[in-house]
């Protein structure tokens, strides 16, 4: 399947190795695995605290594969600790020391609440209440601005953003963002969203797009729902590779998240086959419907995101 193309020109791969929850001692090798069976697009953060480990696997793969650096599209993630001006161009130092890497091809927001710069990802007060911080959005992506001046990144764009900050960014913005990445999988089909970001020119990436099995023991695991089973068994493919497939039709890009070879491997093996516009029809409303990575711990935020319809 073709690459997609932003809205700067660039391209960018549809599925790519997510590396969020993977743990220290097994990313690398599933980096390395992955860049063998030909993926060509790896989803990072600072927040992952993995990044160190990546950009090792990174090199090493980059030569025993002789792959050349602009063979591989590379996104990583501001944390919410560094939005204030000055820290902007820091942290994304931090990443790209820890990536082994010149540049980054994209560079998201990672979500629209800013925390108190420190030490901790969720740094607390002493009575272990999150310390929230004010810092507009347009200071903060006038810095990301920046660092496509500078060539630190080749575009940039947002994750977890709403509708309307979206539209915050878009009506000041010098350079538009390239990328949303959000929530999306059969059982949250975020479907006005989607539709809203692409409508202004926007791709889009869905994180969890097999539904977060594990993020709750009252979450619903899609691998075994019947109705995704049936529609496998239809295909002679696994309940996986129809939920990728079934977003990719969708014109969206997937970073599924594995360190099992078998399954980085499956996960990819999704460009033979195609779903009807019944089954599509089918993934897009048979689900619950429900978001599984809220972070309520900053709802108390007047830009957390999840308090509108979408």
């Amino acid at each position: 399947m073709e690459p997609l193309k932003m809205n700067n020109g660039r391209s960018i791969p549809v599925i790519g190795l997510g590396t969020w929850n993977s743990p220290p001692g097994e990313v690398g090798a599933a980096v390395k695995k992955a860049l063998e069976i030909g993926y060509r697009h790896l989803d990072c953060a600072y927040f992952y605290r993995n990044e160190a480990e990546i950009g090792e696997a990174l090199e090493n793969a980059l030569k025993s594969l002789r792959l050349k650096r602009e063979d591989i599209f590379i996104t990583s993630k501001l944390w919410n600790t560094f939005f204030h001006p000055e820290h902007v161009r820091k942290a994304c130092e931090e990443t790209l020391k820890d990536l082994r890497l010149n540049y980054l091809d994209l560079y998201l927001v990672h979500w629209p609440v800013p925390l108190k710069y420190g030490g901790d990802l969720f740094p607390k007060d002493s009575n272990g209440q999150l310390c929230l911080d004010n810092v507009p959005h347009g200071d903060t992506w006038k810095e990301m601005e920046k660092l496509v001046d500078e060539g630190l990144v080749k575009s940039i764009g947002l994750s977890n953003f709403n509708k309307r900050q979206i539209q915050n960014i878009l009506e000041h913005c010098r350079i538009k963002p390239a990328n949303l990445q959000i929530e999306i999988h059969a059982n949250f089909p975020n479907i006005k969203l989607v539709e809203y970001a692409q409508s202004v020119g926007l791709t889009v990436t869905a994180y969890a797009p097999l539904g977060a099995p594990m993020s709750s023991p009252e979450s619903v695991d899609l691998l075994t729902e019947p109705w995704v089973l049936e529609i496998a068994h239809r295909h002679k493919k696994t309940p996986a590779q129809v939920l990728l497939r079934y977003l990719l039709q969708r014109k969206l890009i997937v970073v599924p998240k594995s360190v099992t070879f078998k399954r980085i491997e499956e996960n990819f093996q999704v460009f033979d086959f195609q779903l009807s516009n019944e089954e599509m029809h089918e993934l897009n409303t048979k689900g619950s419907n429900e978001r599984q990575y809220k972070l309520l711990q900053m709802s108390g935020h007047q830009e957390y995101p999840f308090k509108e319809e979408y």
